[in-house]
């Protein structure tokens, strides 16, 4: 009892401090493409085969109910500490290269996932390219800014430039 309940303890915790959880059913892979799983998604996840009963309890305690559904048949669980989108498309990867990996779901943002949302997280692009993309058009708008305010003053010095002109070629 006092291990069961130090299961739960930890369960709930891992639940409490991850980012993103992400469900997915494992029957079927070996030992060894388990190692291989938790080791590709190592960087951003904690990956731990689980029973059902005690992650219901766990996950009821850190204040989501929303993944008692799903928890049947063998369950494991990527607690993510770090990118949640890295860690879909760590498990969609993984799961095109042995089908027995199912994904089931997953818990977001206060919100539960479905299979088909965890592919749309892993089909957006990293946060590194977001962020990428977006001081790429902060750039583009402060050259087009500066170009904005360059433009009269480049215009009166045209315009200055030809009344000169003008005028010498009057005289």
């Amino acid at each position: 009892m006092a291990q069961k309940d130090a299961s739960v303890a930890e369960l709930s915790k891992n639940f409490e401090d991850s980012t993103a959880v992400l469900l997915t059913e494992y029957r079927g892979l070996t030992v060894a493409e388990l190692k291989e799983l938790r080791n590709s998604i190592r960087q951003d996840a904690e990956y731990a085969v689980v029973k059902n009963t005690l992650t219901k309890i766990a996950a009821n305690k850190a204040g989501i109910s929303e993944l008692d559904d799903e928890l049947k048949g063998p369950s494991a669980i990527a607690f993510v500490h770090g990118d949640p989108v890295a860690v879909a498309k760590g498990l969609r990867t993984f799961a095109k290269a042995h089908p027995h990996l199912v994904i089931k779901g997953g818990y977001f943002d206060g919100a539960a996932l479905t299979a088909d949302e965890v592919n749309k997280l892993a089909d957006l692009e990293s946060r590194e390219v977001l962020l990428a993309k977006l001081a790429g058009a902060m750039k583009a708008s402060l050259f087009g800014a500066a170009y904005l305010f360059n433009a009269p003053l480049s215009k009166a010095v045209r315009t200055v430039d030809a009344l000169r002109e003008k005028q010498e070629s009057a005289a």
